[in-house]
């Protein structure tokens, strides 16, 4: 009989070390290894401890996550549900988010719900099946299976909206409604004279609800009135179509607005495209106060003050609460700062 052929070096190389190899290779029982790979070294003694972890980095084996997970009751994997993923300020936070997970050893699934409840619903299912060790929702909309999700055992984050439905729920963002006074104190600065206007998505977002309703309240308090605009009939997830569309409503009314805050970057690329297609320009003749500063701005949107979101500082304060709530603390929300910035 023929010998069989041996697979090439390099072939032999590639393969994964096991935890067999590491037993064989230190000299000790598989039992041991997965032990001490998990934690448990008090039946071991130090040398054995210290050689084993020796000969785990000396072989290169990588423990099997889904194992750990399964004698641990938690994974290395953080589910991140982002409502849009076409907004490049949902991307940025998620990026930020990656980072902070990879730096203490973690993690990231990103999904995108768009805003939808039934695939976030899908979504929750599927994480509470992966053993994730924790959720971030990063836009949560209400929805049927958030309350049992709230209910498990693996700690729910929420990001840049509150939870729908108990808004004492762990939560990192901005103080929203702090942001939106900062800019009707910006546009009653810059046009002290004129009509105002503002342009909004759907208020079950308490991130567009907060900003709104400090932008009106401070309004208010600066004796300063807004043109109505029928949203309801321009309404939707896509904010670029609902800021092109609500250009054209403000635009029909017999008084035009002097500025208008579009409560996000993207509803002011869409109210910009509207303006210019009716032969105005911006800011020279409208204003337009947008809502992120997204990364993008700089390039593309030179004529844009905006709302600055933090977003290298949510990985990090997203990280540290975690940690908490793995610890079993009820963490206060935190705020992270915001800043308007005045272009042009």
């Amino acid at each position: 009989m023929a010998e069989r052929s041996k697979p090439p070096a390099e072939a032999r190389a590639a393969k994964p070390a096991s935890i067999a190899d590491v037993a064989r290779a230190a000299g000790v029982s598989i039992a041991t290894v997965s032990r001490i790979v998990n934690g448990a070294t008090g039946k071991a003694s130090a040398a054995t401890v210290a050689r084993v972890q020796a000969t785990i980095a000396e072989v290169g084996y990588r423990p099997t996550g889904a194992g750990q997970a399964l004698r641990k009751g938690q994974s290395r994997l953080v589910a991140v549900l982002a409502a849009n993923l076409a907004n490049p300020t949902m991307a940025a936070i998620a990026a930020s988010i990656e980072t902070a997970l990879r730096d203490v050893g973690l993690a990231m699934v990103l999904c995108d719900t768009h805003d939808n409840p039934d695939l976030q619903d899908e979504y929750l299912s599927e994480m509470r099946a992966q053993a994730v060790r924790a959720t971030v929702l990063l836009g949560a909309v209400r929805s049927a299976q958030l309350p049992n999700a709230m209910a498990g055992a693996a700690p729910l984050l929420f990001v840049n909206r509150r939870c729908p439905i108990d808004k004492a729920a762990a939560f990192v963002g901005i103080d929203n409604q702090a942001a939106g006074a900062a800019v009707a104190k910006a546009l009653h600065g810059r046009v002290p004279k004129g009509a105002l206007a503002v342009i909004h998505g759907s208020l079950e977002s308490s991130a567009t609800a907060g900003r709104i309703a400090g932008f009106r309240r401070e309004l208010q308090a600066l004796g300063r009135s807004l043109l109505d605009v029928d949203l309801p009939a321009v309404l939707g997830s896509d904010h670029l179509a609902l800021g092109h569309a609500a250009a054209a409503l403000l635009l029909a009314k017999a008084k035009r607005p002097a500025a208008i805050f579009c409560a996000s970057d993207l509803i002011a690329y869409g109210t910009h495209r509207g303006l210019r297609e009716a032969g105005l320009r911006v800011p020279q003749d409208i204003l337009l106060i947008g809502f992120d500063d997204n990364p993008l701005n700089d390039w593309i949107a030179p004529w844009l003050a905006s709302v600055r979101v933090p977003y290298a500082a949510f990985g990090p304060a997203i990280v540290a609460m975690l940690g908490e709530m793995w610890r079993g603390e009820k963490p206060a929300a935190r705020l992270l700062d915001f800043a308007l910035v005045d272009r042009p």
